[in-house]
């Protein structure tokens, strides 16, 4: 395949994980603003008053990055899950396989889907935080945005890899369900893990999506409970593996040619 026709396959194909998601924006790009403006009317409005500060901040600012982790996370993850499993359903995908498009594109095109709408969602959570504290600056504009895109790909390839086994609709929750929303709460969305006893502090650092949700905090308000360096590493290492285990799995045709 040559270069040019390959970077308009690519083209081709990143568009139309776009327009899909684009196209029923009522449905992909409004429900989490509806759901975090619910968070911040309960637990920012309501209840954080009680609680205080949290590290040193007002609670409401302390949630904001965790909540907009929480959204990207699970925008990045669903997006590309559904769009896969979408195309393997309706045996769309033969046509990819059959075309000179090689394998990485083809991950890559989807990849750029999840990408995009986790991006997209993370600015409009973002927008709606300001509605409730206007107040908010970021600390680090460079560290937010490598983070948001970092997490926006991991959990894309993440799901990529549910979206090639499951064999059902059903099966393309029961990750986010059982797995991703559990971690994600218990990765300090709505505290830090300083305010825990040491026991299950330790528990807490067993626990990837810590990393994710500290390190954006880390980037908005200049705080964090872990190592900003190891969780970069940590998160670009699963990209790695993730890529890794996606390509092999293209190329082996498991869950897509049996």
């Amino acid at each position: 395949m040559e270069t040019k026709e390959l970077i308009w396959a690519i083209i081709t194909l990143s568009e139309k994980e776009l327009r899909r998601f684009l196209r029923i924006w009522v449905q992909t790009l409004v429900p989490p603003a509806v759901t975090t403006s619910l968070y911040f009317v309960i637990f920012g409005s309501l209840i954080g008053p009680r609680i205080g500060a949290m590290d040193g901040f007002d609670y409401i600012q302390f949630m904001i990055p965790g909540l907009i982790m929480l959204a990207v996370i699970t925008a990045a993850y669903s997006n590309v899950v559904s769009s896969f499993y979408g195309v393997k359903f309706q045996r769309a995908i033969e046509e990819l396989l059959i075309s000179p498009m090689p394998n990485w594109a083809i991950l890559f095109g989807y990849v750029v889907g999840g990408v995009a709408r986790g991006v997209m969602i993370g600015v409009i959570v973002f927008l709606v935080s300001l509605i409730f504290y206007p107040n908010f600056e970021i600390a680090n504009y460079g560290l937010t945005i490598l983070v948001l895109f970092l997490t926006s790909i991991m959990f894309s390839l993440m799901g990529f890899i549910n979206a090639v086994y499951a064999d059902s609709f059903d099966d393309i929750a029961v990750i986010p369900t059982f797995v991703l929303t559990p971690l994600i709460y218990l990765g300090g969305v709505f505290y830090s893990i300083n305010i825990l006893p040491d026991i299950w502090r330790n528990i807490s650092l067993a626990n990837p999506m810590l990393y994710v949700v500290n390190t954006f905090r880390e980037g908005m308000l200049g705080s964090s409970d872990v190592s900003i360096p190891l969780a970069l590493g940590m998160m670009s290492g699963f990209i790695i593996l993730f890529t890794a285990i996606c390509l092999y799995l293209l190329n082996k045709g498991i869950g897509i040619r049996q």
